[in-house]
């Protein structure tokens, strides 16, 4: 796991103005807490934060923040992004003990082709992290999943995970759904019978009036003979 370590200054001054002030310097404000620590208001490099987020252990990433000389492990516990620009506008950062235990979200990685895509199915992957617990140091970056024997039809849940259980605890319900290979969409043959219908239904009204016509012209025609 590769050992990041990221500057911190504590921020004299907090509020929306100061943090504005701050993103234009391409800093980015943030808090760090947890492990009896007192809630501190630092600020770090922007840049710093987000090569983290995308590196392979993503916010999973535990690296150490040095704020006056003093070395703290850290993991990003929660971020904010621009709705718009997408840029970082603030985090958390949560201090660890790399001897005790942390539940983490650890992402699913799908790995192959499923037989059943090949075949004209859609991969639908509807749980995209599980949650686990282990040490700091024993998270994996991801957890992978083959599916290429899956065939439409077939589903994966959790419980089918393959988990180091000396290392790792699954805390998320073994019966849920991570992905399931289901049958190609439809939409075309609906629409073709929708069609056909539309194209019917005139021809009904059409012989229900032509029904009601001879009925009035026999109608007519036994009043005539009547008269005679």
């Amino acid at each position: 796991m590769a050992q990041f370590t990221v500057q911190a200054e504590e921020r004299q001054k907090t509020g929306k103005g100061a943090n504005r002030r701050l993103r234009m310097q391409g800093k980015l404000p943030a808090v760090v807490y947890g492990q009896g620590l007192e809630t501190l208001s630092v600020s770090v490099n922007a840049q710093d934060v987000d090569l983290i987020l995308h590196s392979e252990a993503g916010h999973n990433t535990i690296f150490q923040l040095q704020v006056s000389g003093k070395l703290t492990d850290v993991l990003i516990k929660a971020y904010q992004l621009d709705p718009v620009k997408g840029s970082l506008l603030h985090a958390d950062f949560q201090a660890v003990a790399l001897d005790q235990k942390m539940t983490f979200a650890v992402p699913v990685q799908v790995v192959g082709t499923a037989q059943g895509v090949i075949a004209g199915g859609v991969l639908d992957q509807v749980l995209r992290e599980i949650e686990v617990e282990c040490l700091p140091t024993e998270v994996p970056d991801h957890i992978p999943l083959d599916v290429t024997e899956l065939e439409i039809g077939d589903s994966v849940r959790v419980g089918a995970l393959q988990l180091d259980n000396s290392k790792i605890s699954l805390l998320s319900a073994p019966d849920l759904v991570i992905l399931s290979i289901v049958p190609p969409h439809v939409e075309e043959e609906v629409e073709e019978i929708v069609e056909e219908e539309e194209l019917e239904e005139p021809e009904l009204i059409k012989k229900g009036k032509a029904e009601e016509e001879e009925k009035e012209e026999e109608g007519k025609e036994q009043a005539e003979k009547k008269e005679e």
